[in-house]
């Protein structure tokens, strides 16, 4: 299994325990970006597509010259976005207000693998709606900790260490 799919696959792990053993609701927002960005730079390239169907080459190399350099330029937005906005979160969940009253609260997931290194790093944060006050704790731990023999990522070991990482945040201390 390469350092990709191991990361992948404990990623997924971490994401089927904040939806589905937490009372959370996935949030999409983050990953609506990315396509929002994608969509458009597609956009632009039918409609080149389109224009140089419509008016064969010399006439449409200035609209060519902008779309393409549109497209080029919206990869540079894409690739801003994922290193800045997403940092390695591959999950966020909204964590609803028992009352009502107070805007959602924020868990995100990110996690990170070095390459040519075993250490899989998962960062769990809280950011409350009211206060906007975040709190973070990482854990770094070898991936052969999450894997058996067989090469099969062990659930079990995995939803203890994401459930005491929610209990740390949620309790409001910090536990690295």
């Amino acid at each position: 299994m390469g350092r990709n799919s191991c990361q992948n696959a404990l990623d997924d792990a971490v994401k089927e325990v904040m939806t589905a053993k937490l009372p959370y609701t996935e949030n999409f927002n983050l990953m609506d970006g990315r396509l929002v960005i994608c969509a458009i730079a597609v956009g632009v390239a039918m409609f080149a597509l389109l224009w140089d169907f419509l008016n064969p080459f010399p006439k449409s190399r200035p609209v060519l010259i902008g779309c393409v350099a549109s497209y080029f330029l919206l990869m540079g937005v894409l690739t801003l976005y994922t290193t800045f906005k997403e940092k390695g979160i591959f999950v966020v969940v909204m964590q609803k207000d028992p009352a009502g009253l107070d805007p959602d609260s924020t868990w995100e997931a990110a996690s990170n693998m070095k390459k040519y290194d075993d250490v899989y790093e998962l960062s769990l944060s809280y950011t409350d709606g009211k206060t906007k006050a975040k709190r973070e704790t990482t854990i770094k731990k070898s991936v052969g900790d999450f894997i058996d023999e067989n090469g099969v990522i062990c659930q079990d070991i995995i939803e203890p260490l994401v459930l005491k990482l929610h209990q740390s945040l949620a309790s409001g201390k910090k536990d690295k």
